[in-house]
């Protein structure tokens, strides 16, 4: 879509040109940007210009710039020991796009959208990624990516703020993970994605993306009973109604896929089963 409200481009070349005039948008692999009329927006910030590394493996697992495509992420060559690897592409499939779209979109335009739906927020959320972001006034803050998602649509990010990257611990990319997706429709977007990871030490992390306005986390020392998760499910807030889907058949479905996860997870880690979450 042609943005005619747009007078204005540049490609800076360093973070002090990140600081951002009025009616300035930061642009990075713009699918959803150009996808709709941006009316309040008159000047496009291109962060590409500035050609951050898509992918680092470091010795504390892997850095994820913000600029880096879906399709980038998805064909970083494996690596040995992260057996959570092909989760990437498991994320990348629950996108509602083509893959001419995965070569353009990108990771942290992904998060920074912030849809129930995000795909990357699910990747980043099951992952424990944590987000450097970079203020304004210089400084960085770091946060758990799936405490920046405040809504359907919405996060904590303050103006100004630029997300530099994310990053993946070793930790992580080292456990065993699963995801389950539904939708009404064949092709439509996911109307609740159910994922879960089991981890060396035995302790599992479940989370609900898509059916609820923001991921839902929940972990426990070991892999859970079915009844267990089945109420942690139940209980969890935040399910909604839209056109994907009605709040209580979110709520129902996820506690069937979330037993689907359960259940991979339990043949893959061979771990008793054990009872009571220790947070969410």
């Amino acid at each position: 879509m042609d943005l005619n409200t747009i007078t204005r481009f540049r490609r800076p070349r360093s973070r002090s040109e990140l600081v951002l005039a009025p009616g300035e948008v930061l642009l990075a692999g713009g699918t959803w940007l150009f996808s709709e009329p941006q009316p309040q927006a008159s000047g496009l910030v291109d962060l590409t210009a500035l050609e951050w590394p898509a992918l680092e493996v470091t010795d504390r697992g892997l850095r994820v710039a913000a600029t880096c495509t879906i399709a980038e992420l998805v064909g970083l060559p494996p690596q040995p020991g992260w057996t959570a690897q092909p989760f990437f592409r498991a994320c990348a499939d629950a996108l509602l796009m083509s893959f001419k779209i995965w070569g353009l979109a990108t990771v942290g335009g992904n998060i920074c959208r912030s849809f129930a739906a995000g795909a990357m927020v699910t990747l980043a959320a099951t992952l424990d990624a944590e987000a450097e972001i970079w203020r304004p006034d210089g400084t960085d803050r770091r946060a758990p990516v799936a405490g920046l998602i405040t809504g359907n649509g919405t996060n904590s990010l303050a103006p100004g703020e630029v997300l530099r990257a994310i990053e993946i611990p070793h930790r992580a990319l080292s456990g065993t993970t699963a995801l389950r997706k539904i939708a009404l429709a064949r092709l439509g977007r996911s109307g609740a994605v159910l994922t879960g990871r089991l981890d060396a030490d035995g302790s599992a992390l479940f989370v609900i993306t898509a059916a609820t306005l923001r991921p839902v986390l929940l972990r426990y020392p070991e892999l859970p009973d079915a009844d267990t998760l089945r109420a942690g499910v139940a209980a969890a807030s935040g399910y909604y109604t839209d056109p994907l889907g009605a709040a209580d058949w979110r709520r129902q479905v996820s506690q069937v896929l979330m037993e689907e996860v359960r259940a991979e997870l339990g043949q893959a880690g061979s771990v008793p089963a054990a009872s009571g979450p220790v947070g969410r």
